[in-house]
């Protein structure tokens, strides 16, 4: 079977590995162009990218596969299937009709819950217990397509963003083991979503980060879960970003960003909420490095007391 692979960051390179085990002859690599990073902007190329080319990959990087153009050269490489991860582009009706068995994306959700752009920031802030991973046929919807399998995980209490998604990954990829063979071979029946069940994920910006002392301490303790590792949970102190890099739900009361000392084992101070305290464990001060919330204290001893934002 001649496979197109479609992926950009780290997390779906199991999802490529697994199509390689299984004897698939990956006849292309596309991922998003090189993007420039850091102060010097020097460009980087995605992780994907450089799994490929270490493997003698064909890599492309095409800016949108909506030309005609792209469009030719993707159906010069006469896949039977695109298997898709992370990829970070809409694919046109044109380019999914170019395989003759369909384009199957790896998506981590139980669709049709958290269908779009954030369906694991999206359960991390809505505090389930249980979410997975879905392997469904690419159609013209935004993940409206039939399913071909789905697998359960489980949320753990500490789970952030990052830790759960790079799971999620890995389950997408022991699953593409196990259904892309039958697939091929015409043994899955697909399922069609329940569209009414539906529900839709935004994109994640930097301000959502901001606390808001306003809500209780177990909201932004999720927040801080979910934004690990961008655009992370932070306040200002200061007129300075300060982010807050490791802190715990608890119980007691203070005003909402009122800065208090606790008497708990390695939090020594924490934040008022609309429902409780926030512990701080680690913070860092724009322009410092991360610290220990008591190594923080030692330095800025003024930050008890404080309101915040500031």
């Amino acid at each position: 079977m001649d496979i197109v692979f479609m992926g950009t960051p780290a997390f779906a390179l199991p999802v490529l590995e697994a199509a390689l085990v299984l004897g698939a002859r990956v006849v292309g690599v596309y991922t998003r162009p090189d993007k420039p990073q850091g102060r010097g902007l020097v460009m980087e190329a995605p992780p994907v990218k450089e799994f490929a080319l270490a493997r003698g990959l064909p890599v492309f990087q095409p800016p949108t596969l909506r030309s005609p153009a792209a469009q030719a050269a993707l159906a010069a490489l006469k896949p039977d299937l695109l298997l898709v991860a992370a990829y970070g582009r809409i694919l046109p009706p044109e380019a999914l009709a170019i395989p003759r068995k369909g384009a199957i994306n790896v998506h981590p959700s139980l669709l049709p819950r958290y269908r779009g752009a954030s369906p694991v920031v999206t359960a991390l802030l809505d505090g389930v217990d249980v979410t997975g991973v879905t392997l469904y046929l690419l159609d013209e919807g935004m993940d409206s397509g039939p399913i071909l399998a789905q697998r359960q995980e489980q949320v753990g209490t500490e789970d952030t963003a990052e830790s759960l998604t790079l799971r999620l990954f890995q389950l997408g990829a022991e699953l593409t083991w196990d259904v892309l063979p039958r697939w091929l071979a015409g043994d899955i029946t697909l399922q069609p979503q329940d569209q009414a069940a539906a529900t839709v994920t935004r994109p994640i910006v930097r301000e959502d980060g901001e606390a808001d002392w306003r809500l209780p301490a177990e909201a932004l303790h999720r927040r801080l879960r979910a934004f690990t590792p961008w655009p992370g949970l932070y306040t200002r102190w200061k007129g300075r970003n300060l982010k807050i890099v490791d802190a715990a739900p608890l119980s007691g009361a203070a005003a909402p960003g009122l800065v208090v000392p606790l008497d708990e084992p390695g939090i020594p101070c924490g934040v008022g909420t609309g429902e409780g305290v926030l512990g701080l464990k680690a913070l860092l001060l724009e322009g410092k490095k991360e610290l220990p919330a008591r190594e923080f204290l030692l330095g800025h001893r003024e930050f008890i007391g404080a309101r915040l934002p500031s």
